[in-house]
C-alpha cells in the first residue's frame, strides 16, 4: 500500500509486451536471416576472458544487414559489447538509413548458460538513443544459445526510462 503525502502525486502502471518464440523455424524469414547473421557474427567475438561469445545483426531500411560481435580487452573497460559495435558501425558506414531491427545472440563456448541474455545498462542507452534519433521503433530480437528468444516491438521495452536531452 502506498501512501501518497502529496495529493497531486498518483501512481502509474508500466507494462511490457512481447513475442516469445521456441524455435528460430517460428520466425520470419527476414528475422530467420538476421538471427542467424548474429549467430555466425558471434563466432568471431574476441572474448578470452568471458568465453562468452556475442554476436549482434541489424537490418537497415535499405535491407541491409550490418554484424558485430564483442571485443574484450585485458584492461576490461578498453573492451566493447557486440551490440555498440554493430550499432557504431552501421551508423558511421551508413549514416542516412534507420535501423529497423537488431537481433543479438548471446554463448559460452563452455556451453554452459542456456538462457537469453539481455543488453547491458550502456548499450540499451546506446540502442534508445538510435531510436530516438530515428524516431521510429528500434525492433529487439533476442535469442538464447538454444534457439529460444523474445521480440520486443521497441528499446522502451528494455530502457523505458531512458535518458534523453
Amino acid at each position: 500500500m502506498y501512501t501518497f503525502i502529496n495529493s497531486e502525486m498518483k501512481k502509474e502502471y508500466l507494462g511490457l509486451e512481447y513475442i516469445i518464440f521456441d524455435n528460430i523455424i517460428e520466425l520470419e524469414k527476414k528475422d530467420q536471416e538476421l538471427v542467424n547473421s548474429a549467430i555466425e557474427a558471434s563466432k568471431r567475438a574476441y572474448a578470452p576472458y568471458s568465453n562468452f561469445h556475442v554476436g549482434a545483426a541489424v537490418r537497415l531500411s535499405n535491407n541491409m544487414i550490418i554484424q558485430g560481435n564483442n571485443q574484450e580487452n585485458a584492461a576490461y573497460p578498453s573492451g566493447l559489447c557486440a551490440e555498440r559495435v554493430t550499432l557504431f558501425y552501421a551508423h558511421s558506414a551508413y549514416p542516412n538509413e534507420t535501423i529497423e531491427t537488431i537481433a543479438i545472440y548471446a554463448n559460452n563456448i563452455e556451453e554452459t548458460y542456456k538462457e537469453i541474455v539481455t543488453p547491458c545498462g550502456a548499450c540499451r542507452q546506446v540502442m534508445a538513443e538510435f531510436q530516438t534519433a530515428q524516431n521510429k521503433p528500434l525492433r529487439v530480437i533476442l535469442l538464447s544459445p538454444e534457439l529460444r528468444g523474445i521480440i520486443l516491438p521497441s528499446v522502451n521495452m528494455l530502457l523505458p526510462f531512458q535518458f534523453e536531452l
